[in-house]
């Protein structure tokens, strides 16, 4: 039985589609250089969140945690958006390579800092910087695919990277935070991880270099030149507001946006929870080695949970539509939530796994659904808007937390708060969604208002496929990038 059914799996439409897209070339150069620079993102976040909520000298408040949040994650949200003028005007190969380099400088000054133990606006400004540049490595990452990739083959492949980006991106965020324990809970030891994660920027750059200048585009037609610059911008904030305008007469994608941007809200309260009671609650008086180890098991369940999403959620959205199975997640998410009222470790285990699986299943779908129900001419622009909810609102969550939680993370009312707000959640979307079709298709005619700028972003975040793939590839959003996306969506 087995041996027959690992050939049928073979024989697969699938694995042929997975065969075909790793036997690119191009592809596999530049699948290389995403995960080398994914791996570096894990590190990165490792070193710096671990020195800023996990060091012996340190204490962390909620204020304080919520601001290394909005260091972590508005750069993706605020210049995500603009980040597509660019890259149509400049060589995709060129912003990996000089971007990459440009990071890895950036990432070298705050390992400085960290090393000699500063934390304050210093080490926030480089690390925003260095993930201000990371946003346009990324973008051109998901604009650069369908150049190595053929049409009919792109739902393999944004399949594909963007999943095993988050999964690198997680192995090697673990991988540092072990080398951390390794080293003690001293500013030197952070100080390394954070220098490790530059070396794989510069890395990833050296890879981004072995493809032709031109090979991922962007290609302009002769008969049309680029406006300038200035227009370019403006054009774009119009674009999200008539993005915006279109989305509001499109109840399908507008309700998954709304459904990710809910449970990112809440997930910022959780996170922040997580965080604070690790630290302050079950390991306090400044044993910061300790509670950095067992809230790495949280991290670790949570990313079984989100590559376990990526397995469960084509199988079963073949069987139930997205939009019950996105209403399924949300309330399962509450459920899990209930066991957060133990303020004990095990069920907080479980509370991860569960909200891991639940927010790369959400996000799965809800990028399917995007890119099927959106026209071609707002595809970009719905998935700005998308990456601007995803992380804007993860950061709105932790800093309404931030206002009422305890020092020490334990909050009765917000676990209420969490429970009760994704169960309400599910209800709204479930009866925004309820008779959509199980796929609604929107070709690429569906026209641009006069005015409107079609040149949107071309990605919006980390793990977003392009948005100028027909396809509707079962991708997540970044999600970045953390377990993101795809990217988490990355992430993203």
């Amino acid at each position: 039985m087995a041996p027959r059914a690992v050939s049928r799996l073979s024989r697969s439409p699938a694995a042929h589609d997975l065969r075909w897209v790793l036997a690119e070339p191009g592809f596999r150069r530049l699948l290389a250089t995403r995960l080398i620079s994914q791996a570096g993102d894990g590190i990165y976040t490792a070193g710096f969140g671990t020195y800023v909520f996990f060091s012996a000298t340190t204490y962390p408040n909620p204020a304080a945690a919520a601001s290394a949040f909005a260091v972590l994650y508005l750069p993706y949200s605020l210049i995500g958006p603009f980040a597509g003028v660019f890259i149509d005007r400049w060589s995709r190969r060129q912003i990996l390579l000089v971007s990459a380099l440009v990071r890895a400088g950036l990432v070298a000054v705050t390992a400085l800092l960290v090393a000699f133990g500063r934390l304050g606006v210093p080490l926030y400004v480089s690390a925003l910087a260095a993930l201000g540049v990371n946003r346009f490595f990324l973008a051109s990452l998901s604009a650069a695919l369908p150049h190595v990739v053929r049409d009919d083959k792109l739902v393999m492949a944004n399949s594909l990277a963007p999943t095993v980006g988050g999964i690198v991106t997680s192995v090697a965020g673990i991988a540092a935070v072990g080398v951390r324990l390794l080293l003690g809970g001293g500013h030197g030891g952070a100080a390394v991880i954070v220098l490790v994660a530059g070396v794989c920027y510069l890395l990833a750059g050296l890879t981004a270099a072995t493809m032709r200048r031109d090979l991922l585009g962007p290609v302009q037609e002769a008969d049309h030149a680029p406006e300038p610059l200035s227009r370019a911008l403006r054009e774009v904030a119009g674009g999200l507001v008539a993005g915006v305008a279109y989305l509001t007469r499109r109840r399908g994608p507008a309700a998954a946006i709304g459904a990710i941007g809910g449970y990112r809200l809440l997930y910022g309260i959780a996170f922040l929870m997580s965080i604070l009671l690790y630290r302050n609650y079950f390991y306090p008086a400044g044993n910061g080695n300790a509670a950095l180890g067992h809230f790495t098991l949280v991290i670790i369940v949570s990313a079984v949970g989100y590559g376990l999403a990526a397995v469960i959620s084509p199988p079963v959205t073949r069987r139930l539509a997205k939009e019950p199975w996105i209403a399924l997640l949300l309330a399962c998410s509450g459920v899990a939530a209930v066991l957060g009222v133990t303020f004990s470790q095990i069920p907080f285990l479980v509370m991860g796994f569960v909200l891991g699986l639940t927010g790369q299943g959400i996000a799965i779908s809800a990028t399917t659904i995007i890119q099927e129900q959106t026209g071609d001419a707002y595809r970009g622009r719905a998935f700005a808007l998308y990456d601007m909810m995803f992380n804007g609102v993860f950061v709105v969550g932790a800093i309404a937390a931030a206002a009422v939680i305890p020092v020490d993370g334990k909050s009765y009312p917000l676990i209420v708060v969490l429970a009760v707000g994704y169960l309400l959640v599910a209800a709204i979307y479930a009866l925004l969604s309820r008779g959509r079709a199980r796929n609604v298709a929107v070709g690429p005619a569906d026209p641009s208002p006069s005015g409107a700028s079609p040149g949107s972003p071309s990605a919006a975040s980390p793990g977003s496929p392009s948005p100028a793939s027909p396809a509707a590839p079962p991708a997540a959003g970044d999600g970045t990038d953390s377990p993101s996306a795809s990217a988490q969506r990355s992430n993203s």
